[in-house]
Order: structure tokens, then C-alpha cells, then sequence
């Protein structure tokens, strides 16, 4: 008698994804958001456990692994079956046409370079726009066990409980959340730029996943956040927490690139002046 042939990793994530549909297929979207970052988070914490490869994709601390493209692909299929109608954007490739004039924005892992080097500052993120804006942002970290959620119709919350609204408060008062490349500090006009707004706050932290930076934002854990040249990805599903906790956020054109801001209000419009004096 030979033994049955394991299932490949393929037929597994296939098996997953469809026991997930039968589960989630009745769920509203508020419900599905939740359930898909908190499981693909769930999904790259278990396979980078097991050992993962890293692939570079623009530079040394822009990487992707096998567990990025597993978790987009466990999210882009769920969607692709319950949601046929609405469009599909994914970091790592995945992208159907929207016949709806409603998208979802997956980030399967922000903060793949802290991932890789075994650090918790990362997560799972997902956005749902349409043609008004941002309907609603979802983040999971693992390692805290913390989900985010919060959009148009939906005030944040983590964990279920929701947050306190956003209180205004200068930036002398505050701590900036933000994220520099090596490779720009040579640019002395982009610089000039960062340091103009940086240089105000109370303190600054670069921590390496801007999704999970923008959730603390809005659960007052951080005070604001900037960073330059922000894809939707990175930007969507934290904004919707930050406006739905009543903050603010903008994108300001300064030093050759466009910045994204978010924080309360006072310090949202401080951040703009700064860019642009």
C-alpha cells in the first residue's frame, strides 16, 4: 500500500480560500473586510513561521516573499467570488476591472522588509473606494492581535471598541509618525522639504509599515503621519480609519515629489503650512 500524495501548498490555499467563501459569502462588506485582513494576516504569520525566501524588488529593504503573494492571492480569490462585480488592485500584481465603480486595494503584507527580518511592525491592510472617496479601511496587525476598522459609515474601532475622536493638538505637542528612504536624504530639496515639517514636532519615529503607523494615528497612539510618494495601497485603508476617527489628511506638492499627511485637524493644517513656506 503506497501513501496518499501530500497536497501541494497551491491545492491547500485552495482549500482554505474556498472553506473562507462558504463561511464569508453572506457577509456585509464592514464584516468581510475585517475577516479577510485579519485571516491573510494570520495566513503570512503562520507561513513566515515555517520559513520563507526573500526577493528583492526595487532595492534591499524593498522585498516581497512567497507569504505576500500567498495572502494577496487568498484575498483576491475570496473577492474575485463574492464580490464579481468590483474591481481589484493588489501590491503584488493582482487587478480586475471594476463593473461596479467600487475597487478593493489589498496590501497583504505592509512592511514586508520589517517582516522579513522577523520584527511584529507589520500587517495585513484592505481598502474599498469608489467614485465619492474611500468607503472603508481594514488592518490587522498579528502580533498584538489588533484589528482596524473604520470608513464612511463606520466611526473606528480597534478590536471591536471604538476609538476617541481625534482631539485637535499642535505638532509641538505631538509624535510624527514618517518614513524616509536612505536613498532621498542625499536629495537636499526633498530633505529641505521633510525636515520643514519634522523639525516641529514633539518627536519623530520611523517604524517601517505605514499602514499600521496611519492605524495608530487614528487610535491616538500616534500623533501624525507623512511620508512621500505614497501608492494607494499604503495610503487607502489608513486613511478611511484616520477620517472615520475625525481626523484629517492631505496630499501637499513640495520638495519635486507629493507628500501624504494625516493626523487631527490643527495638525494636519500646520503640516500643509510647513510644506508650503
Amino acid at each position: 500500500m503506497t501513501e496518499s500524495a501530500q497536497p501541494t501548498f497551491e491545492e491547500m490555499l485552495a482549500a482554505i480560500t474556498k472553506t473562507f467563501i462558504v463561511a464569508h459569502v453572506d457577509d456585509s462588506d464592514a464584516h468581510l473586510a475585517q475577516a479577510l485582513v485579519y485571516n491573510a494576516g494570520r495566513l503570512a504569520w503562520r507561513m513566515r513561521e515555517q520559513g520563507i525566501s526573500t526577493e528583492q524588488k526595487t532595492s534591499v529593504s524593498d522585498v516581497v516573499t512567497e507569504a505576500d503573494r500567498a495572502a494577496e492571492k487568498f484575498v483576491a480569490g475570496v473577492l474575485e467570488a463574492i464580490r464579481a462585480e468590483d474591481g481589484i488592485v493588489g501590491e503584488e500584481g493582482a487587478q480586475r476591472k471594476s463593473q461596479s465603480g467600487r475597487t478593493w486595494v489589498i496590501d497583504p503584507v505592509d512592511g514586508t522588509y520589517n517582516f522579513t527580518n522577523g520584527s511584529d511592525y507589520w500587517c495585513s491592510a484592505l481598502a474599498l473606494s469608489d467614485a465619492s472617496g474611500t468607503v472603508l479601511g481594514a488592518v490587522h496587525r498579528p502580533a498584538m492581535g489588533y484589528t482596524w476598522f473604520g470608513g464612511r459609515d463606520y466611526p473606528t474601532s480597534r478590536d471591536g471598541k471604538e476609538v476617541a475622536p481625534l482631539a485637535d493638538a499642535p505638532a509641538s505637542q505631538l509624535c510624527l509618525a514618517t518614513y524616509l528612504h536612505p536613498r532621498f536624504m542625499a536629495d537636499e530639496v526633498l530633505c529641505d522639504a521633510w525636515q520643514k515639517v519634522a523639525q516641529n514636532f514633539a518627536s519623530v519615529r520611523m517604524l517601517g509599515a505605514g499602514s499600521v503607523d496611519l492605524s495608530t494615528v487614528a487610535d491616538g497612539s500616534m500623533g501624525a503621519w507623512m511620508q512621500h510618494s505614497v501608492p494607494d495601497w499604503d495610503w487607502l485603508p489608513g486613511q478611511a480609519l484616520v477620517h472615520a476617527a475625525g481626523g484629517a489628511t492631505s496630499k501637499v506638492e513640495a520638495g519635486g515629489v507629493e507628500w501624504c499627511i494625516a493626523g487631527n485637524q490643527q495638525v494636519v493644517s500646520e503640516m500643509e503650512n510647513f510644506l508650503r513656506g
